[in-house]
């Protein structure tokens, strides 16, 4: 019977019919749902050739303005924040502060070394960051933004030289206030502005990327439309780029768009091939090697998929596809990386170990026969194969870089708490997400639009899922066993949607939890509020006219919040000075040694490093274990400790100045985030000590003398005998 079955299957397949008839006469579904005529390429081409050229060419040119729209107005509003274009080249490097100096002083020195392999040598042998070790900030802290724009900016001046074409445009500006006047550039020529500006170009790039995605996965160009306004009037929630350009996410999160995009495609054809595992790969690596947090947003994605495969939306073949994809990307970017561990020793790279393994168990697990236990034993495979191949690669590579993340969720469920975990927690973009984001994107109608186009969804799939249900139950019983290719290559509707829900999931999961995550999860939310567009899930609206009508409606309904928040974006009108950093630079310039070494506060050391050049000992990438431990060291001047304790400390570590703010000792988050509050929980001895910070701003001696003072900073020089100068 089975193999008359197959016969029947196998004519139905070359006639390209979806039904076969059994042996006595009756029609029944194949149970090759997705196998079709011809190629799956060829199929989507002929797809796209019957909406016609006009149809695309109005999806292109929507396309374009989206993103020409998103980049000028990221542009207008950082202009009108900073005065960019009026600061001197100080004032600009002054402006990029924390993490976006020390980014920035990288690409810095790719521009101003003799040549690109100059550049990239002193960026691989890196002996100023973490003085007086060499490091590989390439492989550290995810610099081939930097490194690429480099060599662009090096490239663009050499022609624009040769040519001599006239690229900035300079004058004097006077600033008032007994300041002395500075010279400022406008234009692409300006260092800065060329950086900042392919940060504004990858985010256009994005924001057409997102109209082609809301098109794409509601078919139609209002959902496109939706998706595109939805972010636009939630922008102050669905981004930062436009107040902190140099930050990774800016140069990763475009690429995630179009990983994101692709992956929805590949889960919507039949049959996608190998092609598409290489474009996967290459787009998952150019997500990963900007960011070190990627590895956590593909982690959801991998288990999104997965939930796919679980119901039986997607076989083993297009799963297989898609594993492949994200497996070569992880270990392209590791190559790339120079053997970064953190990518090695991650849960998503021991997700996609343990998902290779559960997806060539499928043979031994379809014998289980009853799919609740199937379901039972996949996910309890995921979940201690991801656990245990984690930590285990981690125990055998003596890695703990990734360590304080667990610490984090540790503490915001439990009553754990340590120095590190309390730096990230009392951070407002650290702690759990605030009440007013949720009210925000209600008000605007984003979060009810999702929950319609969600239910929708869902309405959709479980009528399909009782559809076929029903058909199945007049099978004969001699046909009820499956055949290994209809396992390989099976297929339900929707199975796109369905993983962009999951993924939402996963998305709010991460923004709960850490409010900075955020930007995941509200563009995500935009992304399926297109599916309102969408003519499948909305097919009880008979007439596409009175669809379309709602539509309309129903933006602008958005846009009444939306234009609001929009109008108080654009009424944001700044300058940026800051003259007491701006006096102490000028300080370390003209007064200290060019090799003289400094500590500080993490913001400002980064500071230090992109405006003066000097070695640093501490600075705000944190994701290392042995850079958290230096921090620490050097943070023990706003503990209780002894002087003589702390000063020991720093000398062993070859610091010549400390830099003090006394507001640190005083500045307090909220309750228990203050730096001596965070103190006293690991110096338990020393507790009912006065801070050394006030003891030392009021007298550094006998170990430290003070060396500059103004209104915020205060630095002091460590005394230092004979024995104890550096070589």
């Amino acid at each position: 019977m089975a193999a008359k079955r197959r016969q029947q299957n196998s004519a139905a397949h070359e006639n390209g019919n979806k039904s076969t008839s059994n042996n006595n006469g009756k029609v029944k579904p194949s149970r090759r749902k997705d196998r079709g005529s011809g190629d799956a390429s060829t199929g989507q081409i002929s797809k796209w050739r019957q909406l016609g050229i006009p149809y695309l060419t109005l999806v292109g040119v929507l396309a374009i303005t989206c993103g020409v729209l998103h980049r000028n107005h990221i542009s207008f509003m950082f202009e009108s924040d900073r005065h960019f274009s009026h600061l001197s080249s100080l004032e600009r490097e002054l402006a990029f502060r924390t993490e976006m100096g020390l980014y920035y002083s990288y690409f810095k020195t790719m521009i101003g070394a003799p040549t690109v392999m100059d550049g990239l040598n002193q960026i691989m042998y890196d002996n100023g960051t973490e003085f007086p070790l060499t490091i590989n900030t390439l492989k550290r802290f995810n610099l081939y933004p930097e490194v690429v724009v480099g060599i662009l900016f090096r490239g663009f001046t050499s022609i624009t030289t040769h040519f001599k074409i006239h690229t900035k445009t300079c004058w004097n500006i006077n600033r008032g206030k007994d300041l002395s006047p500075v010279q400022s550039c406008e234009g692409i020529g300006d260092p800065a502005y060329f950086y900042i500006e392919h940060v504004f170009f990858l985010n256009g790039l994005m924001m057409s990327c997102f109209f082609l995605f809301g098109t794409y996965i509601s078919g139609s160009i209002f959902g496109g439309l939706i998706s595109v306004c939805s972010f636009f009037f939630n922008h102050g929630e669905a981004t930062r780029v436009q107040w902190t350009p140099p930050l990774r996410e800016s140069f990763a999160y475009p690429f995630l768009v179009i990983e994101m995009l692709l992956v929805t495609h590949i889960l919507k054809i039949p049959r996608p091939q190998l092609k598409h595992s290489i474009l996967l790969a290459i787009s998952t690596m150019s997500f990963m090697l900007p960011w070190q947090f990627a590895q956590f947003c593909l982690l959801t994605q991998a288990v999104a998929v997965f939930g796919t495969y679980v119901l039986q939306y997607i076989g083993s073949h297009k799963f297989k596809v898609i594993l492949n994809g994200l497996s070569l990307g992880l270990v392209l970017s590791y190559g790339f990386l120079f053997g970064n561990e953190m990518l090695l020793t991650s849960f998503f790279a021991a997700c996609l170990v343990t998902l290779h393994v559960i997806v060539h168990l499928e043979p031994l697990l379809e014998k289980l026969k009853v799919r609740f236990l199937i379901w039972v034993a996949q996910g309890g495979l995921l979940l201690v194969g991801t656990v245990g191949i984690k930590f285990l690669l981690s125990k055998l590579f003596m890695i703990a870089d990734d360590a304080h993340i667990g610490d984090i969720f540790r503490s915001k469920f439990t009553d754990f708490k340590n120095f590190h975990t309390m730096l990230y927690t009392c951070a407002a973009e650290f702690d759990f997400m605030d009440k007013e984001t949720p009210g925000k994107l209600t008000h605007t109608l984003l979060i009810p639009a999702t929950l319609i186009s969600t239910t929708a969804l869902i309405f959709h799939v479980l009528k399909s899922e009782y559809t076929a249900w029903k058909g199945s139950q007049g099978e004969m019983e001699g046909e009820q066993e499956i055949e290994v290719e209809d396992i390989k290559y099976r297929s339900k509707p929707h199975a796109e949607l369905l993983y962009n829900v999951f993924q939402l999931i996963g998305y709010t999961a991460m923004a709960i939890m850490i409010m900075r995550l955020k930007l995941f999860w509200t563009p995500q939310l935009c992304l399926i509020a297109s599916l309102l567009a969408s003519r499948q899930l909305f097919s009880f609206i008979k007439r596409q006219e009175i669809h379309w009508a709602i539509l309309a409606a129903v933006l602008g309904l958005m846009s009444i919040q939306g234009i609001s928040n929009l109008q108080k974006q654009w009424a944001i009108l700044g300058e940026f000075s800051n003259v007491p950093m701006e006096e102490m630079i000028e300080w370390i310039n003209t007064r200290t040694p060019k090799d003289a070494v400094f500590a500080g506060p993490m913001p400002t050391t980064a500071t230090i490093k992109l405006c003066t050049l000097r070695p640093i000992v501490n600075h705000p990438h944190y994701e290392d274990a042995g850079l958290r431990e230096r921090t620490k060291k050097v943070y023990s001047m706003y503990s209780r400790k002894p002087a003589e304790e702390v000063y020991a400390t720093l000398l062993e570590m070859g610091v010549d100045y400390a830099v003090l703010e006394e507001s640190w000792c005083v500045r307090r988050t909220k309750e228990g985030c203050g730096m001596v509050e965070i103190w006293d929980l690991e110096d338990v001895k020393n507790r009912g000590q006065p801070p050394l910070c006030e003891v030392l701003g009021e007298n550094p001696g006998p170990y430290f003398e003070p060396a500059f003072k103004n209104s915020v900073y205060k630095i002091l020089k460590l005394k230092k005998t004979k024995t104890s100068q550096r070589s």
